[in-house]
């Protein structure tokens, strides 16, 4: 952001506060303290600004070093009236309950951008404890993942019973589709392939995915595979998938296996049992598998049953929300930031082992 133009930056704010409807509750500003610089501080109250006039107020700095505070750092941190959290502390728990503090004492309060009257900032929180069945017209929230995308469209035809949908294959973005399936409202994330990417747009994308899903969330995330054994580029997409939504995605997660024949055929049944890489994969998603057929639609009702238990499960919350994605990333930069200060220590060592050899 600090290296954009200003109409660059104001064009990412717009994106910003789209990917967190109704509007973003808290802003937490990442202040590396001893590097700080003024020119840094005038920069950040330009995008702050774009906000609201008001957006100190819902502002926390993350500090990610332990180093001696520049007087501009200090300037941001007596603008966001103290309010800060030490990635060093390594309790991200500490984080979420002092984030919720902050919602709580400003959730009457609200900000204003200067070019539209849309509130932004205003906390809105949902019970979701409250599991509706399959046949009350509820909204049911899937995202497909993996990384092929003509797999993920034929799937998500089948379960919609739409053929007019558009593969994904070769975009960069998600694509969301809605229809009914036996008697819910069923929205479906097409998240694209994620392997390969720069991290930047990996992390934008997986929080407008998600975004897609509000207010409730995302009931399951879909990983769908063919009936053949995981490429190299499957397992980086699988990876990517983890290290990006954290370990909590497993409880949402069933994988799906695509056939366009019979999916009791023995070759098929053979594989998916007795293959080691997949048995793995579904032992780490609770065992939640499903074979189906594009061509059968008989199958849907009984896939759909497959993906309400992982949001009726009594061991999850309903849920991946935006919040749960908040915390796989600060627990991400928490242990990103652990491994620099350890090899940062360590290539120290070496140091005054070789000046004093």
């Amino acid at each position: 952001m600090f290296s954009l133009s200003e109409e660059d930056m104001r064009r990412e704010v717009k994106s910003c506060v789209c990917l967190c409807p109704p509007a973003p509750n808290v802003l937490l500003l990442l202040v590396k303290p001893s590097k700080f610089t003024e020119e840094n501080r005038k920069t950040l109250k330009f995008i702050l600004s774009l906000f609201g006039e008001d957006s100190f107020k819902h502002s926390m700095v993350i500090i990610t070093h332990e180093n001696e505070m520049s007087i501009s750092a200090n300037e941001v941190l007596r603008e966001c009236e103290g309010r800060h959290y030490n990635v060093s502390d390594d309790n991200y728990r500490s984080l979420m309950e002092k984030i919720q503090e902050m919602t709580n004492l400003l959730k009457q309060e609200q900000i204003k951008t200067n070019n539209s009257s849309q509130e932004y900032l205003t906390l809105k929180k949902e019970s979701h404890h409250t599991i509706e069945p399959l046949c009350s017209k509820s909204n049911l929230n899937l995202v497909l993942c993996g990384r092929r995308g003509v797999e993920k469209t034929s799937a998500a035809k089948a379960i919609l019973g739409q053929t007019e949908l558009h593969s994904v294959s070769n975009s960069s973005e998600c694509v969301k589709h809605r229809g009914e399936v036996c008697g819910c409202w069923v929205s479906l994330v097409e998240l694209p392939a994620l392997y390969g990417k720069l991290q930047q747009a990996v992390i934008k994308e997986s929080l407008r995915c998600i975004s897609l899903c509000n207010p409730e969330g995302v009931h399951a995330f879909i990983l769908v595979l063919p009936v053949d054994p995981l490429t190299d580029e499957d397992k980086g997409e699988l990876e990517t998938i983890q290290n990006t939504f954290g370990s909590r995605v497993n409880d949402f997660t069933m994988i799906l296996f695509t056939v366009d024949s019979n999916p009791t055929a023995p070759a098929i049944v053979n594989f998916v049992s007795k293959s080691k890489d997949t048995l793995e994969l579904c032992q780490s998603c609770g065992g939640r598998s499903f074979v189906l057929s594009i061509k059968d639609k008989q199958q849907i009702p009984e896939l759909m049953k497959t993906v309400d238990k992982i949001r009726q499960s009594s061991d999850n919350p309903t849920c991946y929300t935006t919040e749960t994605f908040l915390d796989a990333q600060m627990e991400r930069v928490v242990q990103q930031d652990k491994l620099i200060s350890k090899l940062q220590g360590e290539l120290e060592k070496l140091r005054k082992t070789q000046n004093t050899g």
